[in-house]
């Protein structure tokens, strides 16, 4: 029988999200500033052999689910055949890739027979100008390359990433629904978070779910589609008619922290238990002391053990987390 991960407020842990590389080829505005950011050092970031490890044991103890990001995982060398053998640890059900889509043209093929099976890609805009506007970086063709690329191969489902800031792309809500009228594409509005080292986050810049789907129901009848058991928080609906789908995440508002399912690694071998909390438990310095795959369930139990109820958003104790979110894997 599978074992099985809980917190502390009872909710099974399953999904660890790994940032492979703190690196990234765009310098998105709400992200970084157009400079970059300091890295981590390359001597500071996890192996591939380390990653499988701790992989291989949390599996062990009831991880099923994981999503490599970054940074941009698609500019660390060896992503490929990494990924093919995370793909065969088999506890590991559910294998999934967040990219920018720059390179994913050049990628999707490998990445699809090394055992991928979908893809999330992060968009913010379907306006070339405005898409350079956002990520400082003159894309958007190889961007919507590497989503065809995706499709022929057979990567499915492809998700579109949409974080809806006011005043900057909130004009184009609609435009993205309607692309899932004629392409089996998922368009997923993502609130805009407190996070990363660029443009200081207002709350008057966010977009809320409730707002987004009044919108999203003058193009047509919202259908619900119950949720799978790999949706995570997001909330799905078909326009009537559609061949795509739509999904709402409401970061911000929805306050999703009672269905949380998930801890973080970051590259330089951090467990953390929440995206907006500066809480971090080390496993790398385990690893690298000669540690014992015990010691690392352990540390796993650490981690688990210190996972807040919920995000401190909204509240006098929020402080905006010191690391930036290339650091932490989105």
């Amino acid at each position: 029988m599978a074992k099985m991960l809980l917190d502390p407020f009872r909710r099974k842990i399953n999904y660890l999200r790994i940032s492979i590389t703190d690196r990234c080829n765009l310098r998105c505005r709400y992200c970084m500033p157009e400079e970059g950011i300091p890295l981590i050092p390359h001597e500071e970031i996890l192996t591939y052999e380390e990653i499988l490890r701790i992989v291989r044991v949390f599996a062990t103890e009831g991880i099923s689910k994981v999503r490599l990001t970054g940074g941009e995982p698609l500019v660390r060398k060896g992503i490929v055949d990494f990924l093919f053998h995370l793909s065969q640890i088999e506890e590991i059900r559910d294998l999934s890739l967040t990219t920018n889509g720059i390179l994913l043209k050049e990628f999707a093929h490998d990445l699809k027979k090394a055992g991928l099976k979908r893809i999330n890609i992060s968009l913010d805009s379907l306006r070339k100008e405005r898409f350079c506007q956002i990520t400082r970086r003159d894309n958007y063709d190889r961007v919507w390359a590497g989503i065809e690329e995706a499709s022929r191969v057979g990567l499915s489902p492809i998700k579109i990433n949409m974080v809806a800031i006011q005043g900057l792309n909130d004009d184009e809500i609609e435009s993205f629904a309607t692309l899932t009228l004629h392409l089996p594409l998922i368009i997923r509005y993502i609130e805009y978070m407190p996070s990363g080292n660029g443009e200081e986050w207002k709350e008057s810049n966010l977009l809320t779910i409730p707002r987004i789907k009044a919108r999203l129901e003058s193009i047509g009848k919202l259908i619900p589609i119950p949720s799978d058991r790999w949706d995570g928080p997001a909330k799905r609906f078909r326009i009537e008619g559609a061949l795509g789908e739509i999904g709402l995440i409401g970061a911000i508002t929805s306050h999703f922290c009672e269905d949380c399912n998930r801890l973080r690694l970051t590259p330089d071998g951090k467990i953390r238990t929440c995206l907006f909390s500066d809480e971090e438990i080390d496993v790398k310095e385990l690893l690298r002391t000669g540690g014992s795959d015990q010691d690392l369930k352990e540390r796993l139990l650490v981690a688990l053990r210190k996972k807040p109820q919920r995000h401190s958003i909204h509240t006098p104790q929020f402080k905006k987390c010191q690391r930036n979110m290339s650091a932490i894997g989105g």
